[in-house]
């Protein structure tokens, strides 16, 4: 089969290219622009486009399907040519629905900690020796591609993005995937640009619920009340499992996910992990796991890439990267990281990179969520802006929203950094909060050398 992506480079797209490779499937694409990681993954597969933009040329009668990604445009010249051409074009949630129809899918939604509860069933289900396919929205120790279609497979696992799904098709992606058990981890709001309230945000997770099949079950956070509304308010043949923050306690051996009749030791740590926790544990029973051997798998989850990922750790201190960018997710990071480490001054550094933590207008809702760290950094890249086309921030307004006449605000990644290395803690954690990369920064070398210098 021969397949062609229109925007190759994005994160799920140049994965679920390499998956087809790997499959036999002829695989081409075009972008106008890629990124690392994704060139030079492509590059190691021979999928790299030999250059950037977009040609129709491309576009020919032998090609079985188009794969269209969100970044490309409505009036795409490859789109526009495979329309008049009468080509199968399908958006990746489609394409990923179509290969998983026949199976029973799993699919985690929520504002937050979807990508590590995700990441913890599909663990769970590896280390069990459970065949399944899979999608997940970033990448996991142990697996060579974010998404895995096989033939033999009688589940899939599948984490529900609510970002719109393609320029023609202007649905939440998770709308698309029909769960046969579906995980609702919490709603904080988001993508303003596309979900201009908090009552539109939370209308496209009451659709998704309703779009579980019939006799499925909804599994979710019964301590969020936007969830709780939407479980009590679908009324669906299907059953509702909800779960609340595991139990768990922590000592100077370790951290401990804990029951009435059993303490695991974890590999990872924080309040917001034991949410996912539970969410995972009941997806794993409800698609037959037992008790006993999730807890038993679930002792060796080391996390997944920029959720809490440890870069650095030494006698001076230690780093972690997390994909914060939600105040609600920013403030429970750095809770998390407060909790672990008692008495040791915490250095968080976030960057605004997505277009809600870019809106003025949305700003002040990261009020207070640095309270706790020893220092306070926020970053900014003022071309971003221009790029979203908002308006323009300064610094005082950025401070300003954030509540505190403490936080040092930077729109310049080199000044950021020096002034970073510049301070001077006993024994400090670094904490490194984003969705973007601080103008392509490599974190781990200024880790190293920010514990070196101690």
């Amino acid at each position: 089969m021969r397949v062609h992506f229109i925007a190759a480079g994005g994160a799920v797209m140049h994965n679920l290219a390499i998956a087809l490779h790997l499959k036999g499937y002829s695989v081409t694409g075009s972008d106008d622009e890629i990124f690392e990681p994704a060139r030079s993954r492509l590059l190691s597969y021979g999928l790299l486009p030999e250059k950037p933009g977009w040609y129709p040329e491309k576009i020919t009668s032998d090609i079985d399907i188009i794969i269209l990604g969100m970044h490309a445009r409505a009036d795409n010249p490859e789109l526009l040519k495979a329309v008049d051409s009468g080509l199968k074009i399908m958006s990746f949630p489609e394409f990923i629905f179509e290969n998983t129809k026949d199976k029973k899918r799993i699919v985690v939604a929520g504002s937050h900690g979807k990508t590590t509860t995700t990441a913890m069933i599909m663990h769970v289900f590896k280390t069990l020796g459970v065949k399944f396919d899979f999608l997940a929205g970033s990448q996991i120790d142990g697996y060579d591609t974010m998404v895995g279609l096989s033939e033999d497979s009688e589940i899939a696992v599948i984490e529900g993005d609510e970002y719109l799904t393609s320029p023609l098709d202007r649905r939440p992606k998770f709308h698309l995937y029909y769960p046969d058990i579906a995980v609702l981890n919490g709603i904080s709001w988001d993508h303003m640009n596309v979900f201009p309230t908090f009552e539109n945000y939370v209308e496209q997770f009451r659709i998704f619920a309703g779009k579980i099949e019939d006799g499925g079950n909804l599994i979710y956070f019964e301590e969020d009340p936007e969830v709780k509304w939407i479980a009590d308010n679908l009324h669906r043949n299907i059953k509702k499992t909800p779960y609340r923050i595991h139990g768990y306690f922590q000592n100077k051996t370790g951290f401990y996910a804990a029951t009435h009749n059993r303490t695991v030791l974890l590999k990872i740590f924080g309040e917001h992990n034991m949410q996912n926790l539970s969410a995972a544990r009941e997806a794993c029973l409800a698609a037959g796991i037992t008790c006993d051997d999730f807890y038993t798998a679930i002792q060796s989850f080391e996390g997944t890439s920029k959720r809490l990922q440890k870069i650095g750790e030494n006698d001076n201190g230690a780093a972690y990267l997390d994909f914060a960018h939600s105040p609600s997710k920013v403030r429970a990071t750095v809770e998390a990281v407060t909790s672990r480490y008692p008495g040791r001054e915490i250095v968080a550094c976030l960057e605004l990179h997505t277009y809600s933590s870019l809106n003025p207008d949305f700003l002040p809702f990261y009020r207070g969520t640095l309270d706790g760290s020893a220092a306070s950094l926020v970053f900014f890249n003022p071309h971003q802006s221009e790029i979203k086309k908002l308006r323009p921030l300064s610094k005082q307004v950025v401070r300003e929203a954030f509540g505190s006449e403490r936080i040092e605000v930077f729109d310049n990644s080199e000044e950021l950094f020096s002034h970073l290395k510049r301070l001077r803690f006993q024994n400090p954690v670094y904490l490194f909060m984003s969705s973007g990369d601080f103008e392509g920064s490599d974190l781990k070398a200024i880790s190293d050398e920010l514990l070196c210098n101690k």
